[in-house]
């Protein structure tokens, strides 16, 4: 599985926290998870390969259409998720500007969620927001 990337925006004055849902229905970037994937806990067997953060930080925004720099990387966040017998990290990226790009998500046929509008998400995506909102709030 390729590395995934969990996009959302925080206000600066409000801390009002939108997570980017793609076109696939799901925040996981850019395609569903496998029905099967869960999230492994720390402590698992580390994986072979690790991949730069800042390559798919990149290929974000560059399937988004957007400048450089317009994505960050949370430090201290990355979760590994299964699916039988492959594994894929999971990072968590903020967007830089004042207000959500409300029009790149929606050229890209996404749209900005609240927590709460995520419900019908799969169980591997609601643990990963529920982890993503914890290191969010810190």
């Amino acid at each position: 599985m390729t590395p995934r990337l969990i996009m959302y925006h925080k206000q600066s004055t409000s801390a009002r926290t939108r997570f980017l849902r793609l076109p696939y229905g799901g925040v996981c970037g850019f395609e569903a998870l496998p029905d099967e994937a869960v999230v492994e806990e720390s402590g698992a067997i580390p994986p072979k390969v690790v991949t730069h953060p800042a390559l798919v930080l990149r290929d974000a925004e560059a399937r988004l259409g957007l400048p450089s720099g317009s994505l960050e990387m949370e430090p201290g966040f990355r979760c590994e998720v299964t699916a039988g017998d492959e594994r894929t990290q999971v990072f968590l990226a903020r967007f830089t500007s004042i207000d959500p790009p409300f029009e790149t998500a929606d050229a890209s046929g996404g749209s900005f969620i609240d927590l709460t509008q995520a419900r019908g998400l799969p169980p591997v995506e609601l643990d990963l927001l529920r982890r993503s909102y914890e290191r969010i709030l810190g």
